[in-house]
């Protein structure tokens, strides 16, 4: 039996939750990474990353009772996780209905800006948890993008794409460091965006690529770091294993 996802936003992640403490309130949007359904979403993934993503953290790794069956582009597949099952029928979704992915997305926008401030809580959105698409391209209702048609909304994400272009005022990027990507960091910096960078140890520097480095794990608020910074992350789960070079060293 195919599982169908009923909803595309989640707002359980831990570290998604510690920013109702600042007063926002994200819901997230995870799609199967890289090409695990059969669709690449992740234009710019590298080994490293690929080793480090959080795709299987949480809850999102922890084996069902029974296996799941669910369709990916390439025919039907049997996975441990009804959670990864969810995500990888989210993303066939999107890529052979786009039209009616993108009205319940629409939907669930709306009410998750209802539920926000019913909880006196600012809604915000993160569209790629697990992805790296380029939302900006994605027409929806006669706008050219998502963030055209919630022009109020803030939206923002992690990005490996280096050449992502007519960028919504209100959709805020982080450029991410990967272990062959220095000179595209290097040049996100040049152009105002900030670069995500992830560490070995428990303990940040104070500078790296001669910027200084702000924690990033406190929130997932990125849009509220200042500007022109390295946001450091400290390696977890498989990261911590990393010997392609994604991790740097502190």
């Amino acid at each position: 039996m195919t599982v169908r996802p009923k909803t595309l936003l989640t707002r359980g992640n831990p570290k998604i939750l510690k920013g109702a403490a600042k007063g926002y309130l994200t819901f997230i949007l995870h799609l199967a990474p890289a090409d695990v359904s059969g669709y690449n979403v992740c234009a710019g993934a590298t080994d490293g990353c690929k080793l480090a993503c959080l795709n299987t953290a949480g809850r999102g790794g922890i084996p069902n009772a029974k296996p799941v069956k669910v369709q990916t582009r390439h025919g039907e597949v049997t996975v441990s996780n009804v959670i990864q099952a969810a995500r990888i029928a989210k993303t066939v979704w999107f890529f052979q209905d786009r039209a009616g992915f993108m009205a319940q997305l629409v939907k669930e926008i709306r009410a998750g800006i209802r539920y926000a401030e019913k909880l006196g809580l600012i809604p915000v959105f993160r569209l790629n948890g697990t992805s790296d698409l380029r939302w900006e391209t994605v027409a929806v209702e006669g706008a050219s993008n998502i963030m055209e048609l919630f022009p109020t909304v803030q939206f923002y994400d992690y990005s490996k794409i280096s050449n992502r272009k007519n960028i919504p005022s209100n959709y805020h990027l982080t450029f991410s460091l990967a272990e062959n990507n220095d000179i595209q960091a290097f040049a996100a910096l040049a152009r105002g965006l900030n670069v995500a960078v992830v560490f070995k140890g428990k303990q940040l520097p104070t500078t790296f690529m001669g910027r200084s480095v702000v924690e990033g794990d406190a929130t997932d608020l990125r849009f509220l770091d200042p500007a022109g910074v390295i946001v450091g992350l400290v390696a977890k789960g498989k990261a911590k294993k990393d010997q392609t070079g994604f991790v740097r060293a502190a």
